[in-house]
């Protein structure tokens, strides 16, 4: 691991070495120079100015002096950094580039001792240099210009015999080009077969090339970047490379060790390609969950601060309630026992068949089998239920309590001839409206339905406006138009109650004697009571 570590670290440095010294460097303009030639054969516009080998500007334009002898102008600007210091004893010389016709100018610093040339100086013509294309040269060697090239040397000879003072002065700036156009006629002479191929394939090349040359000369530019700024850092790369045998002999093993690793993970990777597509269709589809869950994750964030706090607060009642576990054993075995028991069906004290279709289906193990009835557990719960029924009636009538414990007063003795007023005092069921009650219908008895029903009716079946809804905090919403309050007690009075209050409204007739009143007199409601209560 330790061997993997480093050589993951030391491939991380090559790495960022090597995009540092590819990174390009600024575009700005440091400087601008002009440099004299004799003739500006094969520059261009946006050519290459190198300095001392590396790129680091590009020529920006071209003029003629205005008087004899004529030379060319060529204005250069400078790019990169630490280029901008040529001295004024700095030498230039026009350099074919490759052998399809690319041409730049080279220079050189000059000494150091020398001043050093201001921006926007002028190298003069006796520190450049031309170079003679060999392109050119093997031209005059075909007829017809070897005949036209003998009459310009005839012509030439005859026109510099008296002049040569400035023949000599063309032929040693032209001496370098034509140093460098021998040489390279000796290598062309010795590699010939090789240069035959390389141009038969350098035209097939050429033509796949046409339709992508601006990309192939865009490449071409950042390439000479890289190697120019790559160039300006040699002594660091240089460090580099001594080191990279040492880092490949550590790197082996490690490599050899991801290859057995990769070997084995290709089966989960088949199966990862397989899930990812279901994968990619969970993470598009989450995405409106996680953005909705961003609110709620800030809140878990909060309910774990407080947690946390409410967790160190505790440390005191944990350390309490560990030290009470120590005892905890004592009490959980015989717990677990008793528990154990009273949940065990082959326990049961007696064979009741209702706890066959009560008891769980096989295999639980509290499953009936015959002769069996309720467990302990169960006993205990059916107690509390039936209690509960025993006492409290519910049907879809309403609630009827059995049992009212009554403590004092009217209602404690049994009275079995209960006047009126004790019973509205001691009645048990709830609310006004009881059926059956107080002029209420019974709804066991199947009778037409009242005009009230009638109207509930047709109410219920009327459709709704839709309620208003409103948040924590706010008021109430009132009542819809035309709707019940019901937060408000709603009490509805029977028709045949409405009925009699109507009839007692009406102004008693003058007949000069009273109704009856007294024993003899018809009670019909206390005797409808009573068969109510007292019917089967």
């Amino acid at each position: 691991m330790r061997r993997l570590l480093s050589a993951v670290a030391v491939a991380g440095a090559v790495a960022g070495a090597l995009a540092l010294t590819g990174a390009k460097g600024t575009s700005g303009v440091l400087a601008t120079y002009e440099i004299e030639f004799d003739n500006g054969f094969g520059l261009v516009e946006g050519g290459d100015l190198k300095i001392g080998g590396v790129r680091a500007g590009r020529t920006t334009g071209f003029s003629l002096t205005e008087r004899e002898p004529y030379r060319v102008i060529v204005t250069a600007e400078v790019t990169e950094p630490g280029f901008e210091s040529l001295r004024r004893d700095a030498k230039c010389a026009v350099r074919q580039q490759s052998l399809i016709g690319e041409y730049f100018i080279d220079c050189d610093l000059g000494s150091r001792e020398a001043p050093r040339l201001p921006d926007g100086g002028r190298i003069r013509v006796s520190q450049t240099s031309s170079t003679v294309p060999p392109d050119l040269i093997n031209t005059v060697m075909r007829r017809p210009y070897r005949e036209r090239f003998r009459l310009i040397i005839s012509e030439l000879g005859a026109g510099l015999a008296g002049r040569p003072e400035e023949l000599n002065e063309v032929i040693r700036r032209a001496h370098p080009a034509l140093r460098e156009t021998t040489e390279t006629l000796a290598v062309l002479r010795e590699q010939n077969t090789m240069i035959r191929e390389f141009i038969a394939d350098a035209d097939r090349v050429s033509a796949a090339v046409e339709p992508a040359k601006e990309d192939v000369a865009k490449w071409a530019e950042e390439a000479a970047d890289t190697a120019g700024i790559q160039a300006s850092r040699a002594d660091r790369l240089a460090r580099y490379w001594n080191r990279l045998p040492e880092f490949l002999a550590e790197l082996e093993p490690t490599m050899a060790e991801l290859e057995r690793t990769a070997g084995r993970q290709i089966p989960t990777l088949r199966k990862l390609g397989g899930a990812a597509p279901e994968l990619e269709r969970f993470l598009v589809e989450a995405q409106p969950f996680a953005r909705a869950s961003r609110g709620s994750i800030d809140d878990l964030g909060a309910a774990a601060d407080a947690g946390l706090a409410a967790v160190r607060e505790s440390k005191e009642e944990i350390a309490e309630l560990a030290e009470l576990s120590g005892e905890a054993p004592r009490l959980a075995k015989p717990l677990r026992q008793f528990l154990q028991t009273i949940d065990d069906r082959r326990r049961s004290t007696d064979d009741d068949p209702l706890a066959r279709e009560l008891a769980p289906p096989a295999p639980d193990k509290t499953a009936y089998r015959p002769g069996q009835g309720f467990t302990g557990m169960e006993s205990f719960w059916n107690y509390i239920y039936w209690q509960t029924l025993g006492i409290n009636a519910y049907d879809e009538f309403g609630h009827l309590l059995r049992i009212v414990a009554f403590t004092g007063g009217p209602c404690s003795p049994i009275s079995p001839n209960p006047t009126k007023a004790t019973v509205d005092q001691c009645r048990s069921w709830l609310g006004p409206t009881q059926p059956g009650v107080l002029g209420q219908p019974d709804p066991t008895e199947r009778a037409e339905p009242t005009a009230v029903a009638r109207t509930e009716r047709a109410e219920a079946r009327r459709p709704r406006p839709q309620a208003e809804h409103r948040g924590a905090g706010q008021p109430e919403a009132p009542p819809l138009p035309g709707e019940r309050d019901i937060s408000r007690p709603q009490v509805v009075v029977p028709e045949e109650v409405r009925d009699l209050l109507d009839r007692l409204r009406e102004p008693l007739p003058d007949t000069g004697t009273l109704p009856r009143v007294g024993p003899e007199a018809p009670d019909a409601v206390p005797e409808e009571l009573l068969d109510y209560l007292l019917s089967p």
